[in-house]
């Protein structure tokens, strides 16, 4: 079962959709900030927070956990805002469910497959945490590639009570999913990329690649020093084109 949180409101229904290894609660700054204007609903993505995970999986089947909980929740039409990996299920959403996608906000986050050197040193890390476990050097590692300098001692406490074989699983999960650029032009929906200019995870060229696809992006909002999780990290330059984007086309 899918875990998620209907925050309420009256206004245009958004799905929030969280980074890799996080959960429903680093949107607390956007639910602070938009929850006066839009109904906001959190969901643990599988294998994250409350929810459980039973083995392999994909992101196309997370998307299509978010579809059910929408079903569940009788909410027909949606706007979408996915951090890092929560952008990429973002994307597959709009690929899944054109016709109930209205709106796509995606930070932080790539249409390629994960660069091969870059899938092994991650495979590595893994390995490490599951023979090791979650050290204080690798929970940094991990900490200071998604969040940069923020102070993330709260997400460490999370991180490190994580079972290891999960975290092997869901790292699996992020390094070997399947590339969606060269279908991006079948996204029919308002689009708004955003990305920090210090993201460690990925480069802004990612994020070109995407405005550059997508029929009705938006330009790039690119945030100065923001940091890989942006949404988290740097809320106070986010918080403003989000609002206006989902005012405009939610």
């Amino acid at each position: 079962m899918t875990h998620y949180v209907d925050h309420g409101g009256s206004g245009p229904a958004v799905v929030l959709l969280h980074s890799f290894l996080q959960d429903s609660e680093m949107f607390a700054p956007q639910i602070a900030a938009l929850g006066d204007a839009f109904r906001l609903i959190t969901v643990d993505e599988r294998g994250h927070g409350r929810t459980p995970v039973d083995g392999p999986f994909t992101y196309w089947d997370v998307a299509r956990d978010v579809l059910a909980v929408l079903d569940e929740l009788g909410i027909d039409q949606v706007a979408v805002v996915g951090t890092s990996q929560g952008g990429f299920i973002g994307l597959r959403l709009a690929l899944l469910a054109p016709d109930r996608i209205t709106a796509l906000a995606v930070l932080g986050t790539s249409a390629a497959p994960e660069d091969p050197q870059v899938a092994e040193a991650y495979r590595g890390l893994g390995a490490l945490w599951a023979t090791q476990g979650p050290t204080d050097q690798l929970v940094d590692m991990v900490t200071t590639i998604c969040t940069g300098a923020m102070d993330s001692s709260a997400w460490k406490i999370k991180l490190r009570a994580l079972p290891a074989d999960r975290v092997t699983l869901l790292m699996e999960t992020l390094v070997g999913r399947d590339g969606v650029l060269d279908r991006l032009g079948e996204i029919s929906c308002p689009t708004l990329v955003l990305h920090g200019s210090a993201d460690a995870a990925y480069p802004v060229e990612r994020a070109t690649e995407i405005v550059e696809a997508v029929p009705k992006a938006e330009p790039l909002v690119l945030v100065d020093g923001g940091a890989h999780f942006l949404s988290l990290t740097d809320p106070d330059a986010v918080n403003p084109p989000l609002r206006a984007f989902l005012t405009a086309n939610a």
